[in-house]
């Protein structure tokens, strides 16, 4: 068989990248199922978001209702949302470079 240079069997890396093809449609399916919690202004806001970057909830304490500041409570939304897309998108990320990884393509996905 021919080998290209630094790259090894190419019939075999096309197999790879196919199982990887594969697995990462999976993997993205699973991702829309789990979710993650995060908290902001001391646990007055909550947000619920799925691996997939869809917001599932929002709760706020009341006690910040009450306060009657709407400017704060507006800061604290965007924070606490911007902060659960990040976290989404991280934790996306290393599941599918760890996916990459153990199909020997870690390189293919980026640092």
């Amino acid at each position: 068989m021919t080998k290209t240079r630094g790259l090894g069997n190419p019939m075999q890396l096309l197999q790879q990248i196919q199982r990887l093809q594969e697995e990462m449609v999976k993997t993205k399916e699973a991702l829309a199922q789990e979710t993650l919690t995060v908290t902001a202004g001391g646990g007055a806001i909550t947000i619920v978001i799925s691996g997939d970057q869809r917001v599932q909830s929002i709760a706020i304490d009341p006690a910040l209702l009450s306060s009657g500041d709407v400017e704060m409570l507006q800061d604290l939304l965007v924070a606490a949302i911007n902060q659960a897309i990040e976290r989404s998108q991280t934790y996306a990320a290393e599941r599918l470079n760890a996916l990459a990884g153990q199909l020997g393509l870690s390189g293919l996905l980026g640092p």
